[in-house]
């Protein structure tokens, strides 16, 4: 007969002293089975003792967690969390050095536990680290020349147990003073900085940025994002992890008028902007953050692990973020300044001068206009205007066409006269291309949307170029007008074709290209022909292909179906067909023809 479910067998250790196998009755109290442990071992005052898992982790048992424990699981009974807190709130404030090293070694290993962390919080001991850490440790800087492996093992220890602490969310991180955030960036804004201290430092600088906003300001007032850029240029990926989780928190609670908003302007000569660039965006393109990740931390020579993969990934998301302003705004059809580049594209496709406000009647220039708008791939052939007020992905959608028409010139105009050459069915829309394009690619990168806590999905190739989306966009614009041509597209094709480009750049980008010509190179050997390969090899690979009633079915009436393909052939044989008439000067060809009709004869007499 199997034993009640509620009755666990395990092990109970206790230091010097044999272990006890006994049988823990889970309906009875936590405090009795405790008791009837200490009465086997003759200890009094069972209140003063606990519980533990005996493993690395040492959690606390309570009456919250105990259903975890299995048959066999080894536990230790121990001095409960309280003594356990009392005790180490008096050892971390000993005058001697070594007592409070060990002290702080032990707290910060006990601080993991949820159950001691509310008892050593309760005896006010997170004020206690934030003095020690604000003045306490001072004295021993004094001592640091002499002393400083000890000095650095004490600070770490103490921001150990301060991280651990803090992480079970019990205290409210508004309650620190700018004298502690203050002496956190110090260790953080120094060159040289003992590696533990310096991890432990980042990682409270980002929780206090992403667990308030009135701490934002104060972190962000002793940081730089050029304070920040050292600790990227190391080999410690750890540190460089740490450093752009920091960046990130930043990047995330900035105000919106401290985000970028990218440059867009009507003339490279001009610089005249439709939006400025503001703080943060200054900052990052300054100290050349993107160019320095890609360098020592992608291209560096540690591999990337999954937490720093993650944080990469943040940024990406971060960055093409930065994008949802301009895919959220409506073009104004009666604002002069974003209908100028639409003349700028016009005038760059079609190599025409700005006509001058007199040059011909009214009504002449509207047809030039319209003309080339049509030859352009506007919706709307009259007013262009109106095809980005639709949003996503609005002027975006402009902003990377008039980028692939200036850094891509050729390719742009070629496009261009391409399609406008072909019959009116057979041409790919430039401009309706490029707007559902911006769209997909929006939708494909999630623009807009918060970073996922446990994706680690980067693309490395956004880090190489510093208008990746641009960039990404122009490769993207130019493999539709490939793909439109291989698919002998119609404008009744236009959501099949794509839906074609979808495929295709979402497995070019599964593969991970390092750069953007590797990019394009993926998408080269993905045409059309071959995505219908895949396509139909993905089928045939599916389970409803490859189970057994299928198997067993096509096993069947195979042999009928090879025998009527054959009765049908010779069928087409012995019927004969007509050939076009060969002209004179195909003589050749015309003696071939003859012995296509006398293999035929010896094909006819084989099959029969």
């Amino acid at each position: 007969m199997p034993p009640p479910s509620d009755i666990v067998k395990v092990a109970i250790e206790w230091p010097k002293a044999f272990p006890k196998l006994m049988e823990i009755d889970q309906k009875k109290p936590l405090s009795a089975i405790i008791k009837e442990v200490c009465e086997g071992w003759s200890l009094g005052n069972p209140e003063n003792f606990a519980l533990q898992i005996a493993d690395a982790t040492n959690f606390y048992i309570t009456e919250k967690n105990r259903n975890h424990i299995k048959n066999g699981s080894i536990l230790r009974l121990t001095t409960s969390p309280y003594q356990t807190a009392v005790q180490l709130h008096e050892r971390i404030q000993s005058s001697s050095m070594d007592a409070k090293l060990e002290a702080l070694k032990d707290l910060a290993n006990a601080s993991r536990d949820i159950t001691f962390a509310q008892e050593f919080i309760n005896l006010d001991g997170i004020s206690l680290l934030t003095q020690m850490v604000e003045s306490g440790t001072e004295r021993y800087q004094k001592l640091q020349k002499i002393m400083k492996p000890c000095f650095g093992d004490l600070l770490s220890f103490t921001l150990t147990a301060f991280v651990e602490l803090m992480d079970h969310g019990i205290v409210s991180w508004d309650t620190f003073s700018v004298a502690f955030i203050k002496k956190i960036a110090s260790y953080v804004n120094k060159s040289a900085m003992d590696t533990a201290v310096l991890q432990r430092s980042l990682a409270i600088l980002e929780s206090m940025v992403l667990n308030s906003q009135d701490l934002y300001y104060k972190v962000a007032q002793e940081i730089t994002i050029g304070q920040l850029i050292p600790h990227l240029q190391g080999t410690d990926q750890d540190i460089q992890t740490y450093t752009i989780a920091v960046i990130n928190a930043l990047f995330l609670k900035a105000p919106e008028e401290k985000r970028q908003v990218r440059p867009h302007f009507l003339s490279e000569n001009s610089m005249t902007y439709l939006s400025p660039t503001h703080e943060m965006s200054h900052i990052l393109a300054q100290k050349q953050l993107r160019s320095i990740i890609l360098s020592n931390v992608i291209r560096g020579t540690t591999p990337i692990n999954d937490e720093m993969a993650h944080q990469l990934y943040v940024l990406q998301v971060l960055t093409f973020n930065l994008l949802e302003d301009r895919m959220m705004t409506k073009m104004d059809p009666q604002d002069q300044a974003q209908r100028d580049i639409i003349f700028e594209l016009r005038r760059i496709a079609f190599d025409v001068e700005c006509e001058p406000n007199n040059s011909g009647s009214i009504e002449k220039r509207k047809s030039m206009y319209t003309r080339d708008y049509k030859k352009l791939g506007f919706i709307n052939h009259v007013n262009p205007a109106v095809d980005f007020t639709q949003i996503p992905p609005g002027m975006l959608a402009l902003d990377n066409m008039l980028y692939f028409a200036r850094h891509h010139q050729d390719a742009y105009i070629r496009i261009v006269l391409e399609n406008s050459s072909r019959e009116d069915k057979h041409e790919c829309p430039f401009g309706r291309s490029s707007i559902e394009l911006t769209k997909m690619l929006c939708e494909i990168l999630k623009v807009g949307e918060l970073p996922s806590e446990n994706c680690h999905d980067f693309h490395p190739m956004f880090f190489t170029h510093d208008r990746s989306f641009e960039e990404f966009f122009c490769i993207c614009i130019q493999l539709l007008n490939k793909t439109w041509k291989e698919m002998r597209a119609t404008s009744e094709d236009f959501n099949k074709v794509m839906q074609v480009v979808r495929e295709q750049i979402m497995r070019a980008l599964t593969l991970k290209p390092n750069s953007l010509d590797q990019f394009k190179s993926r998408l080269q050997n993905l045409s059309y022909t071959e995505i219908l390969k895949i396509r139909q090899s993905e089928r045939m690979n599916q389970e409803d292909f490859q189970s057994r009633p299928i198997l067993e079915l096509r096993e069947k009436i195979q042999p009928e179906i090879m025998e009527l393909i054959k009765q049908q052939r010779l069928n087409r044989l012995c019927e004969g067909t007509c050939f076009r008439k060969i002209s004179s000067r195909r003589r050749q060809g015309e003696a071939r023809g003859h012995g296509m009709i006398h293999k035929r004869h010896i094909l006819i007499r084989s099959l029969r």
